[in-house]
């Protein structure tokens, strides 16, 4: 029998003990680590990724965070340097000992921390890589990105050719150049299988070293090929030095672009300005048609409302969404497990559909979405270097899917010029 003594003493321990468990838990986090771009020239859209993410991190805590615990993101800045990234991820594994991790951003990034994951068997949600599974062929590697379905490296500019496809008289030759890295190598792949399917004739077919800031040589090599159609693969600082030197060198194929990562960066557009009009590209989100759900423009206000501060995009159009959604995925993942346990979180990865902010999504082979959301926009009617303009999506009008189209293309290339 408890004595009231007794049975006193035990209610105050057990009071003691409530509400010592909210510090344990909050001294308990679960740890979300990754390396992010936060310098170097994949920045604009690294610090962009890290806001959304921190946003959801906020959001999540709000809401009594994970598993009743609290949910903290544990990151470096890779600097934009796939050299870096191994040692990063050791790091958050070895040292920091994080529950679970997830990519930075962009292929070059993603592709370095692979061998380290498969080394410690970790589960892994790529952001925004472009079929880095195709050489690992990791089961439990997961893409995070519009690229996907049964041929990933196709999708990526699969847009750019059907509209070209469409006009009349098709185009008959193609210039392919790009950078000489992860990316840029896979990008490329891609659009040759996608030539061959289109018929078109290669004349131009070279890669510059990452380091390269001089374009005007490479342009003038392509002028003299005289192609139909110009594909080129690059990532931000090379972007923007192509685009100057084709302006300077007054290329004028039939169409200008494809792969060029950084024109979907507010920072770049006001840079660039007029001389984006006529430029076919592709891109992954911007809010019309079905992107345009309540949920995502919430975000984008919430988004916005914090961008000025952390000196990030202002619009977050393009990569905002998609780091936000894959920490959704994360959490839909371990709220179904009702663990960390990592060979479970790789199964339900594998069999479960993902209702996010930037769609509904499904996993298939290799790990990448069973069908590939790339679109191709082209630049029409830009008048100065005003972020204004940049609100309005006719500046940037869908050409492909047909399901999402806003416009019709401007072509030939130089009857924007």
């Amino acid at each position: 029998m408890i004595t009231r003594r007794f049975g006193g003493a035990l209610c105050a321990a057990m009071l003691m003990l409530a509400g010592l468990m909210p510090a344990r838990a909050a001294d308990n986090p679960i740890t979300i680590g990754f390396g992010m771009a936060l310098t170097g020239g994949l920045a604009p859209n690294g610090k962009a990724a890290l806001l959304a993410m921190q946003i959801w991190e906020e959001e999540i805590n709000a809401k009594g965070g994970l598993l009743g615990r609290p949910v903290k993101l544990v990151f470096y800045d890779d600097q934009s340097n796939p050299s870096t990234v191994p040692g990063i991820y050791t790091k958050l594994l070895d040292v920091d000992k994080v529950d679970i991790v997830v990519s930075g951003y962009a292929t070059n990034m993603v592709a370095p921390a692979l061998p380290v994951i498969m080394q410690h068997k970790r589960t892994f949600v790529g952001l925004l890589g472009l079929a880095v599974n195709s050489e690992f062929h990791y089961p439990n590697y997961f893409s995070f990105g519009p690229t996907g379905g049964p041929h990933p490296k196709q999708s990526f500019g699969q847009g750019f050719f059907e509209v070209a496809k469409a006009q009349n008289p098709k185009p008959t030759t193609l210039a392919i150049v790009g950078a000489d890295a992860e990316f840029p190598r896979n990008a490329i792949e891609g659009v040759h299988e996608l030539a061959k399917e289109a018929g078109l004739k290669i004349v131009y077919d070279k890669t510059y070293p990452p380091s390269t800031a001089d374009f005007t040589p490479i342009v003038r090599a392509i002028q003299a090929t005289n192609p139909d159609l110009v594909f080129v693969a690059s990532y931000p600082p090379d972007t923007v030095g192509m685009i100057r030197a084709a302006h300077e060198v007054g290329l004028k194929p039939k169409m200008f672009g494809g792969g060029m990562v950084g024109l979907q960066s507010t920072a770049i557009k006001t840079q660039l300005g007029p001389l984006l009009n006529g430029i076919v590209d592709y891109d992954f989100w911007l809010p019309v048609g079905a992107f345009a759900t309540p949920e995502a423009l919430d975000f984008l206000k919430r988004y916005q409302a914090k961008a000025a501060t952390a000196g990030v995009d202002p619009l977050g159009y393009y990569l905002p969404p998609f780091a936000y959604s894959y920490l959704q995925v994360v959490q839909q993942t371990v709220e179904g497990i009702k663990s960390l346990d990592q060979a479970k979180m790789a199964e339900y990865l594998r069999s479960h559909e993902f209702k996010t902010l930037a769609g509904t999504i499904r996993f298939g082979d290799g790990g990448e979405w069973v069908e590939a959301r790339v679109m191709a926009v082209q630049f029409q009617g830009v008048k100065s270097n005003d972020l204004e303009q940049f609100k309005d999506p006719k500046t940037e009008v869908i050409l492909w899917p047909p399901s999402l189209k806003t416009g019709n293309v401007i072509y030939p290339y130089a009857d924007t010029q």
